[in-house]
């Protein structure tokens, strides 16, 4: 059987080795991935700047030089609309939450084995918000999932009909922001699509 034409090229970013080795290590095993990896934020941004964008950038959120999640928000920027997962041995529902709020597209924990691992990161590939089973988010403000109020305005837009080029131009945002906003919109209310998210939309009271 012939190699895949195509591999995933991903980004790792963690300061632990022993944690950067097994999952290169693992995933280069399964077949299908080109693992480039990263020791600190401004690495990742120094890949991202250099060589990206990346299929899918792994980052942790516990590197020394990481001040919290609003940093991490500067390399989804980076990585062009791409997806950046949460990659931690344990994170809180409220920070998963905000990660997609920021336009994170999920969280894979640290323990999750190799083969899964790969299946995941395809899953997000194509394009889905992945969480760990069994997870959940704590409940969000007045029933509306947690929706930050930029999601609420983007989501009243979808509901709407308009695409992600018109509600960038209302919200005069670009069409990669909105894509992550959707995404986030997505994996709260636990739609499989926008237009799932439209119907959902119609019974939260958002006029």
């Amino acid at each position: 059987m012939s190699e895949p034409e195509t591999e995933i090229r991903l980004l790792l970013a963690d300061d632990h080795q022993l944690v950067r080795d097994l999952v290169a290590a693992h995933l280069s095993a399964q077949g299908g991935f080109e693992v480039i990896v990263a020791d600190s934020l401004t690495d990742t941004m120094t890949h991202l700047q250099k060589d990206g964008p990346f299929d899918v950038v792994l980052l942790d959120l516990a590197m020394p030089d990481m001040a919290g999640l609003h940093a991490a928000a500067g390399i989804v920027e980076a990585n062009g609309g791409r997806p950046v997962v949460l990659f931690s041995g344990l994170a809180r529902s409220e920070t998963v939450s905000e990660a997609l709020g920021l336009g994170f597209s999920g969280f894979i924990p640290k323990n999750t084995s190799a083969l899964a691992l790969a299946g995941a990161i395809r899953r997000i590939i194509d394009g889905e918000i992945y969480l760990p089973e069994g997870f959940s988010f704590a409940p969000g403000p007045r029933g509306r999932h947690g929706l930050t109020p930029r999601e609420i305005e983007v989501l009243r837009d979808i509901r709407a009909g308009l695409m992600n080029k018109e509600i960038a131009g209302r919200l005069g945002l670009s069409e990669v922001t909105v894509k992550m906003h959707v995404r986030s919109i997505c994996a709260k209310l636990k739609a499989r699509n926008r237009t799932q998210a439209a119907i959902l939309a119609a019974g939260m009271m958002l006029d």
